[in-house]
């Protein structure tokens, strides 16, 4: 019952409402479920990625010795692969499993905050307050963590929320070739990869997957336009003022 069911919105059964995929399976229900996989692994990419590019930013920043000029190093060379080729290689090489997904996706942005904390604490720690709190003793780490880190620190999530459609992106996209979650798991890059067969005669299995990555990514990219204004005292009066 339900094989590739048409979506039909007065149906008595409310996870039929989107229709079935080709097993019978509500696709409502497994795309509630698939945004839970899809969510946890651009979650985990982007949280690893951020602790790991910040620390190593702050400290390439911060250092005025050898430490500031071979880290920034570290980022050009994971740069020089195309992010989405470098996932490909690993991928096909290590078992595709949410674990590694998530490290490879992180390892690929972890320039993204290298470089920007990087640019950013260049130029804060030559302001007014930091070489106040340098003249006064305070030690390097409350220097970095107490000064330095609560100025960028809005610059970063901004970048996070808007990096966090693309790491989602690329999961699909790996999901999609068949080397992302392998079945049992489902994630929406993969029931699109399903759906693609049965484009002719029942297109809503790959149309409702992927109409939620395109609604997520546009609501993200949304939101971090609007962080980056809430976020910034000097733009901050655009949402006061409306404009």
């Amino acid at each position: 019952r339900g094989r590739n069911a048409v979506p039909f919105l007065f149906e008595q059964d409310w996870t039929m409402w989107l229709g079935g995929d080709q097993l019978g399976r509500p696709l409502l229900a497994r795309i509630i479920v698939a945004a839970s996989n899809t969510m946890a692994v651009a979650t985990g990419a982007v949280i690893a990625s951020m602790v790991i590019g910040s620390s190593l930013g702050l400290i390439a920043g911060y250092s005025r010795g050898r430490a500031g000029q071979m880290i920034p190093r570290l980022a050009d060379v994971i740069m020089s692969f195309p992010s989405l080729l470098l996932a490909v290689i690993v991928l096909y090489m290590l078992e595709p499993s949410v674990g590694n997904i998530i490290l490879v996706l992180a390892i690929t942005r972890i320039p993204v905050y290298l470089r920007t904390t990087r640019a950013e604490v260049l130029e804060i720690r030559e302001r007014m307050f930091v070489q106040a709190a340098v003249v006064m003793g305070a030690s390097t780490p409350r220097i970095i963590f107490r000064h330095i880190l609560p100025v960028i620190l809005p610059t970063l999530v901004t970048i996070a929320t808007l990096d966090f459609a693309f790491v989602m992106l690329a999961e699909s996209s790996l999901s999609f070739l068949g080397i992302g979650i392998q079945p049992p798991e489902v994630t929406w890059g993969l029931m699109v990869a399903q759906g693609r067969p049965y484009l002719t005669s029942a297109w809503w299995l790959s149309f409702w997957p992927g109409l939620a990555i395109i609604l997520t990514t546009l609501s993200l990219n949304l939101l971090s336009n609007w962080m980056r204004i809430a976020l910034d005292p000097t733009q901050r009066w655009r949402l006061e003022t409306g404009g």
